[in-house]
């Protein structure tokens, strides 16, 4: 049995191997994700092929022959300041949207990618611009409002209304308000992305200790089961499957965390991203 609930990896130096990724689809990974914040274009075209190829190669072990499409999404690094080990978000730029962030949606156009996360979004119309971009380059790809500043908050349902999706990007978030408010945020934002009928995405920090441990905390397994509980469409991996030692293994234990967790949802259904 496969989770209803969709489980979003994203895809690093330590992941981005065919090997590694086939293991990670046929643990159910359903979808991966490409963080421009990090890396050369050369090393996420790469990588883009190689997801890509794993599908092929799954798809020619299945027992119907049928490739598993994996869709992608191509992560905006939006006007981001890096701060020594921790980083913000310029807030004088004119527009969310950079110049570099335009370069970024012209590749993802070309490689096909299937969405567009726009980063550090304050309004409505930061959805828009990314739109005209996307359109500009002919592309087609849906795209998902991240959520991690206090203005996102007062302009959300706005945000919603006009996004494909909704991401709780909870580490930005975090520093933009009282982190003892998170876990309320959170289940306001899905609340709110489930009655406008949009999937909702929660990420950041969800297992963070499987970067250097085979298993989670408790702490850890209780939050990605609430995210569920609350009605998450999907869940998020980061640093565990980019940057950590046990990629596969983070896949496998949310999987089974999810499953549990549904089995307590009573008349509960999921939107898929794709």
């Amino acid at each position: 049995m496969n989770s209803k609930a969709q489980i979003i990896a994203t895809i690093g130096p330590s992941s981005v191997y065919i090997a590694v990724l086939k293991e990670m689809i046929i643990h159910n990974m359903d979808i991966a994700r490409l963080n421009f914040a990090w890396g050369s274009f050369e090393d996420h075209t790469k990588s883009i092929e190689v997801i890509r190829q794993a599908e092929i190669e799954i798809g020619k072990t299945s027992t119907n022959q049928q490739i598993r499409k994996i869709p992608i999404i191509l992560d905006l690094p939006g006007p981001r300041i890096q701060d020594t080990d921790s980083h913000t978000y310029d807030m004088g730029a004119v527009s969310v949207l950079t110049d570099e962030d335009k370069e970024c949606i012209r590749l993802g156009v070309i490689n096909k990618v299937d969405y567009i996360a726009q980063s550090f979004v304050g309004d409505e119309k930061d959805i828009l611009i990314c739109r005209e971009i996307i359109k500009k380059y002919s592309g087609h790809q849906s795209v998902i409002a991240k959520i991690e500043r206090k203005k996102a908050l007062e302009n959300l349902d706005k945000i919603i209304s006009v996004s494909d999706a909704v991401m709780i990007a909870r580490g930005d978030l975090g520093s933009e308000v009282p982190i003892e408010s998170i876990p309320f945020i959170q289940a306001d934002i899905i609340k709110r992305a489930k009655k406008a009928g949009k999937p909702v995405i929660t990420a950041t920090q969800m297992m963070l200790t499987m970067v250097d441990h085979p298993i989670p905390t408790r702490a850890e397994v209780t939050d990605v089961a609430n995210a569920i509980l609350q009605g998450s469409d999907a869940v998020m991996l980061s640093e565990e499957t980019a940057l950590g030692k046990y990629p596969v293994e983070a896949v496998a234990v949310m999987e089974r965390i999810i499953i549990e967790a549904e089995k307590h949802m009573v008349g509960a259904s999921h939107l898929h991203l794709l």
